[in-house]
């Protein structure tokens, strides 16, 4: 079947896997809440035929969050499904900020999709930081305060949503 490039903008919960599990909830709703092949996530995931063989190439087919920002290995089973954090120098690489917006990131992604194709001489893009099918990259993102009468608003200091891509397929 191929692969398949996801992305998605999703609220901050909290937690990294709270907004994952909000998002999962969101996404099954949207893929299969009409459909009755499955009635809840974990039956799908149940479904070690359909998720090992094609998946749904959707943010469906991670299902777990780890806290390191070391690359996935094709080697590892467990690395299969995972969602990770991009390094935070990366982070500063492809935006020039530790705290990007939403816009920022989707911008970012944009950008990398319509480098699809170029030389391979081209500058490294936000896209390519995910290298391992199966898995994907979240980073954590900021929207500024509204403009006040003050000189210099200070931005919004805690998370308001998740930025998360990957890729499902091979």
């Amino acid at each position: 079947m191929g692969a398949s490039h996801w992305q998605y903008v999703t609220p901050y919960k909290g937690t990294v896997e709270q907004s994952l599990e909000a998002l999962h909830a969101q996404v099954f709703q949207g893929l299969y809440g009409h459909d009755e092949t499955y009635q809840d996530l974990e039956e799908l995931w149940e479904d070690e035929e359909f998720m090992g063989e094609e998946g749904t190439h959707s943010i469906l087919d991670i299902d777990r969050v780890v806290h390191t920002t070391a690359a996935p290995s094709g080697h590892h089973v467990a690395d299969y499904g995972t969602l990770r954090p991009l390094a935070h120098e990366r982070i500063v690489h492809h935006f020039g900020t530790d705290r990007p917006t939403p816009d920022q990131f989707e911008e970012a992604l944009a950008q990398g999709h319509a480098a699809i194709g170029f030389p391979s001489g081209r500058a490294e893009t936000l896209r390519d930081e995910c290298r391992m099918r199966w898995t994907g990259l979240y980073v954590v993102l900021y929207a500024g305060d509204e403009p006040t009468h003050q000189p210099t608003p200070e931005p919004t200091q805690q998370p308001t949503h998740l930025g998360i891509f990957g890729f499902s397929g091979d």
